[in-house]
């Protein structure tokens, strides 16, 4: 039984990989200019191609499919992080107002600093650093709330109320933010808010993997603990786990990820909700050791189909990726809520 189960989780990580690389060379294959695989494998070997081709491919075709990789591995794993923590299977960035409250503060930092620079004679420059912060200190505030809630709250269905309503908050002051904004302003704002991967670049990839890769290192690192913590608090307690450092780790960690993910990409629907539990089923594992990685690649996989999606379906028109990962997504979530009720039943 156990070597079954070895063996379906094993099968399960090829398939991920597999998805992961056939995507991305979809992705950069395929779009208004197609690029044949010849073309790609004699860039990367240094062979000259199609000037045209090989700038679309460098410059947007590529960083754009890195970027989906890297924060579509990173949005699933704040998802995991979140689900973990509260112990809540709908639990993710998206619902707990997490990304709403990233997206307020990056929202604010893109009307009201930009226009302090204006009026104070400054060149208007801010770095993909201070967005992230931004957007951290946003994903904290909002956070900080849902926290403060479930120390108020006795049932976890009331806790995922509470976090809808603090993203409506902090929707709500983002439209405020948007009505002092220009016009110019306002239409980045819109375009960013909807989320997508487009105008990435690769200075935006350097910083998504500085800030993406030591995070999930961290979380791989946490990965014993956390097999305790499934397990119960008492449980961890007695094998020796520091719950409050933990609980201090997965709140950082799942902050960190989902910031990066809003400030470069925007809020990114069910993609935290959905994967995890996608890759639960598809691995046969719960263990922590195991889905961490599962998760990242899940993730990636999610975004990179549902990026390709939204290029080409309705060419030359590019859809919003939220419209796609919340048409795959939402009916997980469903899903999610009736098995429980089955569940609860038998």
């Amino acid at each position: 039984m156990r070597d079954k189960r070895e063996h379906r989780c094993l099968l399960a990580y090829i398939l991920l990989a597999l998805g992961v690389l056939g995507l991305f060379i979809l992705n950069v294959c395929i779009g208004s200019v197609g690029i044949p695989l010849s073309e790609i494998a004699g860039a990367f070997t240094g062979r000259e191609g199609d000037g045209t081709s090989a700038r679309i491919l460098w410059d947007i075709r590529l960083p754009r499919a890195a970027a989906g990789l890297l924060l579509g591995g990173a949005l699933s794993l704040s998802g995991y992080l979140l689900q973990t923590f509260f112990n809540n299977p709908i639990a993710g960035p998206f619902v707990l107002g997490i990304s709403s409250g990233a997206k307020m503060a990056v929202a604010l930092v893109m009307v009201f600093f930009m226009r302090w620079q204006l009026l104070q004679g400054r060149e208007v420059r801010v770095t993909s650093a201070f967005m992230i912060l931004a957007a951290f200190l946003g994903a904290m505030l909002s956070m900080g709330f849902v926290l403060m809630m479930s120390r108020k709250v006795s049932h976890m269905s009331m806790l995922v109320v509470s976090g809808v309503m603090i993203g409506y908050i902090c929707s709500a002051v983002t439209e405020l933010v948007v009505t002092f904004a220009s016009d110019a302003q306002i239409v980045n704002l819109h375009n960013w808010s909807r989320g997508s991967f487009s105008g990435m670049t690769w200075e935006n990839v350097q910083v998504m993997a500085v800030v993406t890769v030591p995070a999930f290192a961290a979380v791989f690192l946490l990965s014993k603990p956390l097999s305790a913590y499934r397990l119960g608090e008492i449980y961890a307690r007695n094998m020796g786990v520091n719950l409050k450092f933990l609980r201090v780790c997965l709140v950082m960690l799942s902050s960190i990820l989902s910031a990066c993910v809003v400030a470069f990409a925007g809020p990114i629907s069910f993609v935290g909700i959905a994967t995890p539990h996608l890759v639960r089923k598809l691995s046969g594992t719960a263990q922590p050791l195991k889905m961490i990685p599962a998760c990242f690649l899940g993730g990636s996989v999610f975004c990179l189909f549902s990026d390709l999606l939204a290029r080409t379906l309705l060419a030359p028109t590019e859809l919003s990726i939220s419209t796609v990962t919340a048409i795959f997504g939402a009916p997980v979530v469903l899903w999610i809520m009736s098995e429980r009720r089955k569940g609860r039943a038998a």
